[in-house]
C-alpha cells in the first residue's frame, strides 16, 4: 500500500554546507513501489560524516539529510513490497544496510554486493535518517530480533563494517594485531577480534576516555601522545612486529604507523577515510611485501552477521554510546570534531 505521506511534514537535521546543519521541517518520504517508510528511532553519526560536516568528504553535497546507520519501525510499504518480502510489515521493527545495490550487475552475482556498480549510500546519494522518516527500497531492509533494543540495532551498521573488516583479517587464532583509532569501528573490531581469538590486539588512540573504553573491551591500549606506538609493537612481538595492522583513522601518519608495526608478509588494512589521499611508505611495503587492503563496507552475510553478534550481547556497548535529541545534532557534531571526550558513537532520537 502507498502511504500518503508526501504532502505531510516531519523534522530533519539538515546540512546546509561546511559546518552548517539545522534542524528544518521538511517533507516526510512517501514510500516508492519497491520502498519501505520507516519511522526512525536511533542514527548514528558516523566517522565518515564528520568529514562530510567539515565539507571534506566528495560523496556529500549539500544540502543533504546524513544518517545511514539507524533502527526504526515499518510504517508503510510501498505497492509492491508484499509480493518482495513477507518478513517486514507494518510494525516490524528493522535495520538497514544503507549501501545500496541493485543486485544484478557482475559484483552483485558473484556475492559481492557491496562492491556494485550502481551502488548508492542513504544519507548520501539519497536522503538518510537524520530524520523523523526515511524511505528505503525494501531490498535493503532487515528485520530484527523483537527482542532486540532498536538502541542497540542501532549499531548494526558500524558492526557490519567490523565484521567485514575481521573477514578480510581471516584466521586471527593466536595472532598479533594492532588497532590504530579506538573509534566506533577501532571498538568493534577489537570485540570481534578478541572473539576470534586473537592473542593480542593493541589499539591506539590520542583520546584517554576512548582508551579506557578500550581497555574495558580487552585491549592492550597505547596513546602515541605519550610512547611510540611502533617501537612498543615490535618490542612486544619479540621485534617483528604484528601480523596484522588497521588503521580506522586514516592519516598519512596512522597509515605510515600501521605499515611500520607490521611484520613482513603482513597484512595492512585501510578502513578510515579521514584524509582522502595521503603519502604512503611504498618502499617499506614492497621491500617486506607486505599486503594493503581496503575495506569500506560489508555484504548482506556481514549485515546478518552483525545482527546476530548483537543479540547474543557478545558486542559490548557500553559508556562510550550516548543517544542525544536530534535538535542537539549539530552541537554533537561540533563536539566529535573538536573534543569528543569518551564517546564515540552518539545516536540522534528524531
Amino acid at each position: 500500500m502507498h502511504d500518503s505521506t508526501g504532502d505531510e511534514m516531519m523534522k530533519a537535521l539538515v546540512w546546509e554546507g561546511p559546518r552548517e546543519m539545522m534542524v528544518r521541517d521538511v517533507a516526510r518520504p512517501a514510500p516508492a513501489p519497491d520502498e519501505i517508510l520507516i519511522r526512525v528511532a536511533y542514527c548514528g553519526i558516523c566517522g565518515s560524516e564528520l568529514s562530510g560536516y567539515l565539507g571534506h568528504n566528495a560523496l556529500r553535497v549539500p544540502p543533504l539529510i546524513m544518517g545511514h546507520e539507524f533502527s526504526g519501525e515499518v510504517v508503510a510499504l510501498g505497492d509492491e513490497v508484499a509480493s518482495m518480502t513477507n518478513a517486514l510489515s507494518v510494525g516490524s521493527r528493522v535495520t538497514v544496510d544503507p549501501m545500496v545495490y541493485d543486485g544484478t550487475c557482475r559484483y552483485c552475482r558473484a556475492g559481492q554486493h557491496h562492491l556494485c556498480l550502481a551502488r548508492s549510500l542513504v544519507g548520501a546519494h539519497r536522503p538518510g535518517a537524520f530524520a523523523a522518516y526515511v524511505a528505503v527500497p525494501a531490498h535493503v531492509v532487515y528485520a530484527l530480533p523483537q527482542e532486540m533494543d532498536l538502541r542497540v540495532g542501532a549499531l548494526a551498521e558500524p558492526t557490519a563494517c567490523a565484521v567485514r573488516i575481521a573477514e578480510l583479517m581471516g584466521d586471527v587464532a593466536g595472532r598479533a594485531v594492532l588497532i590504530v583509532g579506538a573509534g566506533t569501528i577501532g571498538l568493534l573490531t577489537l570485540r570481534i577480534l578478541l572473539l576470534r581469538g586473537a592473542a593480542g590486539v593493541f589499539i591506539s588512540d590520542t583520546n584517554a576516555g576512548r582508551l579506557a573504553a578500550a581497555r574495558e573491551l580487552g585491549g592492550h591500549t597505547l596513546n602515541p601522545v605519550q610512547q611510540d606506538v611502533v617501537t612498543v609493537v615490535r618490542e612486544a612481538t619479540g621485534g617483528q612486529g604484528v601480523a596484522i595492522a588497521l588503521d580506522a583513522v586514516g592519516k598519512a601518519v596512522t597509515r605510515a604507523q600501521c605499515v611500520a608495526a607490521t611484520e613482513r608478509g603482513g597484512l595492512v588494512l585501510l578502513s578510515g577515510l579521514h584524509e582522502e589521499v595521503s603519502e604512503m611508505p611504498a618502499a617499506e611495503v614492497i621491500r617486506n611485501e607486505i599486503t594493503v587492503q581496503g575495506s569500506f563496507c560489508y555484504t548482506p552475510d556481514n549485515v546478518r552477521e552483525a545482527i546476530e553478534l548483537l543479540a547474543q550481547g557478545t558486542v559490548a556497548s557500553g559508556s562510550w554510546v550516548v543517544d542525544a535529541p536530534l535538535s542537539e545534532g549539530r552541537a554533537w557534531f561540533e563536539r566529535l570534531v573538536g573534543n569528543p571526550g569518551a564517546v564515540a558513537k552518539v545516536l540522534l532520537v528524531p
